[in-house]
């Protein structure tokens, strides 16, 4: 009787200890979860707080941009005697905004961006304005008694003057113009091997890396010196492809603001320089027609298309 007293009493204290170890290693396990949740919030947002960061910076070049923009509209109305209490008022909000030292969020950096470009349309309001400003004070001046003939004549003088300087700017312009030439676009695969678009369409196996390469064709009319230097891949549906994670970002083309795929600074030394970039998407293309456009500081020097099965 003894014996089995003994025998139950034993068993129950190694039912206790299974008892206690499963219970240490259930909380071994739940510490072990919390610190990996924990871990893994903290990277997410450090991630959050630098994509915000950089955006917020981004934002504040344009911020200083048409706040530049508006100072010149300013001056020059003010010169010609127009109200530019309205304008003003702008400027100032903008300049608070960018002399504001909190971290904005994704949705005010959004709703400013947005104010930014509605800005532009405001902007070519005042040009006209300024046009208008500028005929009436003409139209005032050549009034003057004494003054008229004299007046417009010198004033047709200036103008024609000006219209042959513009027009004399405008062709050094226009030859100073850079081209790229010999556009080659290539698929390479994770082995580094090649595949020319004059070949055969490319598959998406195929394309580890995006190569495309030119060079710049020989101008002696252009300054020589730095060039800001954009490729920009459109998909089928004619939107930029891009990763600012991987060096894509924004530049101005005729007033508005686009994604460009790839960029290189460089310095022109007409030499007929070859340029090449890479592009690796991380993902499949889509399926058709793709164009890559090279862009040199703000006007387009060339494009190419390629095909993706």
């Amino acid at each position: 009787m003894s014996t089995n007293f003994e025998n139950e009493s034993g068993q129950k204290k190694d039912q206790n200890k299974n008892i206690i170890i499963i219970v240490l290693v259930l909380l071994v396990i739940i510490s072990g979860i919390k610190l990996y949740t924990d871990y893994v919030d903290r990277t997410k947002k450090t991630e959050e707080i630098l994509l915000l960061s950089t955006e917020n910076n981004e934002l504040n070049q344009r911020l200083d941009s048409v706040t530049f923009q508006l100072d010149l509209r300013i001056k020059e109305i003010e010169k010609l005697g127009g109200d530019i209490q309205a304008l003003e008022a702008v400027r100032d909000q903008l300049v608070a905004e960018r002399n504001s030292t909190k971290q904005r969020s994704s949705s005010e950096i959004a709703a400013l961006n947005g104010k930014i470009t509605n800005l532009n349309g405001l902007i070519a309001q005042k040009d006209q304005e300024i046009l208008e400003l500028r005929a009436a004070n003409q139209q005032l001046f050549a009034e003057n008694e004494g003054l008229k003939t004299t007046q417009a004549e010198i004033e047709e003088e200036v103008a024609q003057l000006n219209i042959q300087k513009q027009d004399l700017q405008a062709k050094v312009d226009v030859a100073s113009m850079l081209k790229a030439e010999n556009i080659s676009i290539a698929a390479v695969n994770s082995k580094g091997k090649e595949r020319i678009e004059t070949t055969k369409d490319f598959r998406n196996r195929q394309m580890e890396r995006l190569k495309v390469s030119f060079n710049l064709a020989d101008n002696k009319v252009a300054e020589k010196g730095p060039r800001n230097v954009y490729v920009q891949v459109l998909g089928p549906n004619s939107q930029p492809i891009f990763d600012v994670a991987k060096g894509s970002g924004t530049f101005m083309i005729n007033g508005a603001e686009q994604f460009y795929t790839v960029k290189q600074d460089i310095i022109f030394d007409n030499s007929e320089q070859d340029l090449v970039f890479y592009y690796e998407k991380g993902s499949d293309y889509t399926s058709g027609t793709h164009e890559i456009k090279i862009f040199v500081d703000n006007y387009q020097v060339g494009s190419k298309t390629f095909t993706v099965k």
